[in-house]
């Protein structure tokens, strides 16, 4: 039988389309190694992640805004996707600065975070979901992914996006109050002040927290040309029984954390950035009033220490 003009027409649609995503699976491939390669990390898991998952289908449709230096916003020269598989910012809400973040601080962040197949990882200011997305092709369809987005107008793109994706779980509220349930990963994505007594409460052992600390200078416009390094850090934190072991992972700047920001804790944050050693901590305490020779960061109620 003949096929008919529309049935030539339809089936020559779905070939480009094969011809096109073949050609995308190829430029994601070639992105993830480069961004692996400009975080310095070596991890065929989180490697394959970013070349999995489609990063348009996150950010709707195209020319995007591309972050360039000095700050401002350059839309892509079309709707190709290809022009986001690059190490780049690409905005979400531009007005606001509020932005996709950037790949290879990622890679590096979900690396340190080590989500494993099977487990649960809490997502904490996921934006659109696309590093959500990474985070779930990681624990795979035996895991599951939480995802707790306080902007509603980005929640409801979070909870589109994972429509049809029953391993992920998209939320809208406060990261710092919805109980999830206990997790191997909570991952935060927005500057705090301390961690949040839930994120901690939460976590299983040999649970592992992503957790970027930032001052009031962390994020936004920068007049007194303060180094980023003494703006915001990123820890990981690694519980092991009772204890919770802390390490250094980057400096950032980063949006703030709705609900995980006080003023007494950006105090001594502010104070620890100014005197440095950010490097050697090695532990957290849920107390306070430790030897301040034994401590990066000594607030009332806990301690970032060196022993």
């Amino acid at each position: 039988m003949t096929p008919t003009s529309e049935q030539v027409v339809a089936y020559a649609a779905r070939f480009l389309d094969r011809m096109e995503q073949g050609e995308l699976a190829i430029v994601r491939h070639a992105y993830a190694k480069h961004v692996l390669a400009n975080a310095n990390v070596d991890n065929a898991r989180v490697e394959a992640a970013f070349a999995a998952v489609r990063r348009e289908h996150f950010l709707g449709p195209g020319p995007w805004p591309m972050l360039r230096w000095p700050h401002r916003y350059v839309p892509t020269p079309s709707p190709d996707p290809v022009y986001l598989y690059q190490d780049a910012l690409v905005g979400i809400v531009p007005e606001r600065d509020l932005n996709n973040g950037q790949p290879s601080l990622h890679a590096m962040l979900i690396a340190a975070a080590d989500p494993r197949p099977g487990e649960h990882a809490v997502h904490i200011g996921p934006g659109v979901g696309y590093y959500t997305a990474i985070l779930a092709h990681m624990v795979g369809e035996t895991g599951r992914v939480t995802a707790i987005e306080f902007d509603g107008g980005l929640a409801v793109r979070l909870s589109l996006n994972f429509a049809r994706q029953p391993n992920v779980r998209a939320l809208q509220g406060d990261g710092t109050q919805i109980e999830a349930d206990p997790a191997d990963v909570i991952y935060v994505n927005a500057g705090a002040t301390r961690p949040a007594d839930i994120w901690l409460d939460r976590l299983n052992d040999d649970g592992r927290l992503i957790l970027p600390l930032t001052s009031d200078k962390g994020f936004g416009e920068n007049p007194e040309n303060i180094p980023i390094q003494r703006r915001g850090a990123v820890l990981g934190i690694r519980r092991r029984g009772k204890e919770f072991l802390a390490k250094w992972l980057s400096a950032v700047a980063i949006f703030p954390c709705v609900g995980a920001r006080d003023a007494e804790s950006e105090r001594a944050l502010a104070a620890a950035f100014e005197n440095g050693g950010w490097e050697r901590v090695t532990r957290l305490y849920r107390r306070g009033n430790l030897p301040d020779g034994q401590c990066w960061l000594n607030a009332p109620d806990w301690v970032l220490a060196y022993a």
